[in-house]
């Protein structure tokens, strides 16, 4: 069982631990966490990541042509 502290925020815990001294700091206190997306945050997720992995892929090119010269 975790213990309660006096800690009224999000914002950690007041022990200063970051919430591992077992407390419920920092977590989402009397709120539930989702689980499952929709259909339209999944593929806005999605094209996030791939926009991130061209990025990646574009960034990689040039670092291989820099080191070619």
């Amino acid at each position: 069982m975790r213990k309660q502290c006096d800690c009224q925020s999000d914002q950690g815990c007041s022990c200063g631990s970051d919430g591992g001294c077992g407390c419920e700091c920092g977590e989402h206190a009397g709120h539930f966490e989702r689980r499952y997306q929709t259909k339209a945050e999944q593929i806005a997720e999605l094209e996030a990541y791939l926009n991130e992995l061209k990025t990646e892929v574009q960034a990689v090119e040039e670092h291989l042509a820099d080191l070619h010269k």
